[in-house]
């Protein structure tokens, strides 16, 4: 379903009855990378609300340049969404950049987050703090600043090196589509360029309330772009229950990969916060 907000239209799936949960993907994704996480959270009992961000898939791409796609602006997108859905209180689930975003959403409203599950992505001063081999494992994030020129790069030979990147992805060819449509790869990337500037990447780590709301953080052993110590360390960042999970045999978008693992994991703890 199409969902029109105040300044955006989001392609949205709502499916289910019963307490929410809150999906959000990250980077090159859609709704579609929990392809596998609604059915099984439906069953058992939940209502889920999975959609996809501003600027990536069949979601509205507005202009603006970077600051239309500020992590703020997609936590507005996200709680104005629930409202329109009437949801009060809810859990989130986040991977990738998705994760970054459910760490700011309980930030704002934790009052109504039941839990927060933070998938790949830990809180950003651990990511920070982790050392030079986790900054090479991001060294993309310095290349996407470039507009136009990473873009060129990019979609080069046929997206050859988002390819390259995208190597574990299980839906490669079916997240690159809306990247082929005139200012799509732009969109998706304008997130990296209003949330990580490179001022962002050389500041010292940012000082954070820490999370309130009971939190999971999920690392998959194959991940080729985080670290396991970041995840382990952003326990220090949470004041609320805490507990760390390690998914094996998967790369950086173990959802799709392992998703039976996943979705036990969450239907554990989303049991144990209701």
């Amino acid at each position: 379903m199409r969902v029109e907000l105040s300044e955006v239209t989001l392609d949205v799936e709502v499916s289910g009855e019963g307490p929410a949960v809150l999906l959000v993907h990250g980077f090159p994704d859609s709704h579609r990378l929990w392809r596998h996480q609604i059915p099984a959270l439906n069953a058992a009992g939940f209502l889920t609300v999975a959609p996809t961000l501003r600027g990536f898939g069949a979601s509205d791409r507005p202009e603006g340049g970077p600051e239309a796609y500020h992590p703020a602006k997609h936590v507005g997108d996200l709680l104005e969404l629930l409202a329109r859905l009437e949801v009060d209180r809810f859990h989130v689930v986040g991977h990738d950049w998705g994760s970054g975003l459910a760490q700011g959403i309980a930030q704002v409203v934790p009052d109504r987050v039941a839990s927060a599950t933070l998938m790949s992505v830990g809180n950003l001063a651990a990511i920070l703090a982790a050392g030079w081999g986790q900054r090479q494992r991001l060294w993309h994030l310095s290349m996407f600043q470039h507009e136009g020129l990473a873009e060129e790069w990019l979609s080069r030979e046929d997206f050859a090196r988002l390819r390259e990147m995208l190597d574990d992805h299980a839906e490669a060819e079916a997240v690159l589509e809306p990247l082929r449509a005139p200012g799509g790869l732009t969109a998706a990337l304008q997130i990296y360029r209003s949330g990580l500037s490179i001022e962002t990447q050389l500041a010292a780590p940012p000082v954070l309330p820490p999370l309130s709301v009971p939190a999971m953080g999920v690392w998959s052993v194959g991940d080729r772009f985080l670290d396991e110590r970041q995840m382990v360390d952003t326990g220090a960042h949470v004041s609320g229950s805490w507990r760390y999970e390690r998914v094996e045999d998967a790369g950086h978008w173990f959802p799709l990969d392992q998703p039976d693992r996943v979705n036990e994991l969450l239907l554990s703890f989303l049991k144990e916060n209701g």
